[in-house]
């Protein structure tokens, strides 16, 4: 998409385009003063204008918004408020996101009311492309060159309604019909639109070319058919997601042409890599297109290590029980079941302690040995215990390789003494630092970076996939498809993190010697322990490792908050209602055996906090249309 960027920033010069298209904070009020009339854009330039202008939404930002309130990437409202990761930081630095973290968050919260107001701007839109393509009449569209831009328009406002559906599931749907002033602007949000979201990529499907597009960031068939599996899959419509599941995989390509596959795990992380064969959608991010940072991945801005070339921010570090999540067993499988115990947590006031039994996870029964606590000048060793190898692709630990900025400062990296954990997956390598980061928003050196965000990689279809064959009852096509995600890492050790040839000058190289205790086994017959068997051991259990392989893989993508509301009985998922509730309240108790400022002493709220409350700015302008969501 770097030509549809590029040519954005062209059109963006133009003063009357500067101007499209809404004020965020009355989104189906009017059109902006001085802004281009329909009739003047009445041309296929026009239409590829706003048709750029509504792809230019996917990175998050927005002139009228915060960026990383209104980040497509989620980090706060799929990992900060999950087990992922918590703000970071310190208490006092963007209070807002306290609330989210720690579930006491309620209407008139700033970050949800940027998030909702980018969302529907962002759906108008592509409903500009939609009602402008049938005012063309000066020959310059071709009827097959309307409907695609029409269908790559819905195929947008689909995936924009989605963002809205994930946070806040009962929300309106706007399409371009809704039009301004009149007082018919007020739409109400009766309950979810799922079925409104699935025909939009269904309209898509049936026009969009199957194979390459003519730019790389725009959608092909391939994409809208991902899209509408993963609308199914929060729809719970398992049998509707399966074929197309299954299309996607056996001939499913990118937008570049290429057949999906499963490459270096890393390279999807990596902007030298970007748009490779695992991309089914990503946004693209740009740096050094004249923009000044702001075609990057402004959403991240504030997600870097404050360790070095970056000195800011500090923010979205992992969490001790996300870091706990990759031990393995012996056979080099997750560490599945769960264990009653009691444990010792801080108490909100962060000085006293008390006794609770919690249902922890097998594999947070006791923290992966960290440098919690140190200084720089302390003494680390590194755990020596068995790791999937993912965990240091996901997350930076003390002592071991930091992409190639050199071995991980831990803890002093960690602005806050919360946690010795960084984020990595959002971070660029030093070696191409010049060509893949710039200053970013005006004041964020080197923390605009080019590494595209992928909405939807392959293995999230393959893992959809094993879910569906999991609810459908066919067991070892779910361990068949697990297997080939944990394949990708068993059967290519050079995909590992790897020790530096000198730890002082890590430009010089890595050797052939993994960086830690690797080991990732596969289940069943195909692995080393038979007995890890999918149909051997249950539906149940097969759900569990599903589960947990979605974890594993999509860590810091943020995924996880809504994997767990899609699971929930509460929506029509196939664990028990309350599920979301009891993993995120026994995660709060495990994690705060460490003092947490943010996470002592709160609960997640069952039935309440499984989605967000609906602004209270947005009802209040919404003449009574808008409902609040239950609890709030």
């Amino acid at each position: 998409m770097k030509k549809i960027k590029n040519k954005y920033i062209a059109l963006l010069s133009l003063p009357a385009l500067l101007m499209i298209i809404y004020s965020c904070h009355k989104f189906l009020e009017k059109p902006v003063v001085g802004s281009l009339s329909p009739a003047v854009l009445a041309n296929k330039a026009g239409v590829d204008g706003l048709l750029i202008g509504a792809y230019s939404m996917l990175d998050g930002y927005a002139q009228t918004s915060t960026s990383w309130e209104t980040s497509t990437t989620n980090w706060i409202y799929g990992g900060v408020a999950a087990d992922d990761a918590y703000k970071g930081s310190n208490t006092t630095d963007q209070p807002v996101a306290v609330p989210i973290e720690n579930h006491t968050v309620n209407s008139a919260n700033e970050y949800l009311s940027e998030k909702w107001a980018f969302c529907y701007n962002a759906i108008q839109r592509a409903n500009d492309v939609i009602r402008e393509v049938p005012l063309v009449t000066d020959g310059s569209l071709s009827a097959d060159y309307a409907a695609e831009v029409i269908a790559e328009a819905r195929f947008l406002r689909g995936v924009f309604h989605l963002e809205a559906a994930k946070l806040w599931q009962n929300v309106p749907y706007v399409n371009e019909t809704i039009t301004y002033g009149a007082g018919n602007y007020n739409v109400p949000n009766p309950g979810p639109i799922w079925d409104s979201i699935e025909n939009d990529f269904t309209a898509a499907m049936a026009v969009l070319p199957k194979g390459k597009q003519t730019q790389v960031g725009r959608a092909n068939y391939y994409a809208a058919e991902a899209f509408l599996a993963k609308a199914y899959m929060f729809d719970h419509k398992y049998a509707q997601a399966l074929p197309l599941l299954t299309d996607l995989i056996t001939n499913g390509v990118t937008s570049s042409g290429n057949k999906y596959a499963l490459g270096p795990f890393e390279d999807n992380f990596d902007a030298a890599h970007r748009n490779n064969n695992e991309s089914v959608f990503c946004v693209q991010m740009t740096v050094n297109d004249g923009s000044g940072g702001y075609n990057s991945d402004p959403g991240d801005v504030l997600n870097y290590a404050a360790g070095t070339y970056t000195g800011c921010c500090g923010f979205y570090q992992p969490s001790y029980s996300l870091g706990n999540a990759y031990k393995v067993d012996a056979n080099g499988l997750p560490m599945l079941g769960t264990t009653t115990t009691t444990v010792t947590v801080f108490n909100s006031d962060n000085k006293t302690t008390s006794s609770v039994s919690a249902t922890l996870p097998n594999y947070d029964l006791v923290n992966l040995k960290n440098d919690h606590g140190l200084t720089g000048t302390d003494a680390f060793t590194p755990p020596t215990d068995a790791l999937d190898p993912r965990i240091d692709w996901t997350l930076g630990r003390r002592g071991i390789p930091y992409l190639d900025w050199g071995l991980c400062g831990g803890e002093q990296w960690s602005r806050g003494d919360i946690v010795p954990y960084n984020p990595i997956k959002n971070v660029f390598w030093a070696y191409n630092m010049a060509t893949t980061t710039e200053t970013g928003l005006g004041w964020a050196g080197n923390q605009a970076n080019g590494i595209n965000y992928n909405l939807i990689r392959f293995a999230d279809v393959i893992l959809w996939r094993a879910e569906c064959e999991v609810e459908g009852g066919d067991l070892q096509s779910a361990e068949n498809d697990v297997n080939m995600v944990r394949n990708r890492m068993a059967a290519h050790p050079e995909y590992w993190v790897h020790t530096y040839v000198d730890n002082t000058d890590p430009s010089k190289g890595f050797t052939n010697t993994p960086a830690a205790n690797y080991k990732i086994g596969l289940y069943g017959a195909a692995g080393s322990n038979p007995a890890s068997g999918f149909v051997a051991n249950g539906q149940a259990y097969a759900r569990s490792a599903v589960y947990m392989e979605r974890q594993l893989e999509l860590a810091m993508e943020g995924h996880r908050f809504f994997d767990l509301q899609r699971y929930d009985g509460r929506f029509g998922g196939p664990m028990p209602a309350g599920y979301m509730a009891s993993v995120l309240n026994n995660y709060i108790l495990a994690d705060t055996r460490v003092s947490n400022p943010v996470l002592n002493g709160h609960t997640f709220t069952a039935n309440l906090n499984e989605i967000y409350p609906i602004p209270i700015i947005e009802i209040d302008k919404e003449g009574g249309k808008l409902v609040q969501n239950k609890g709030y």
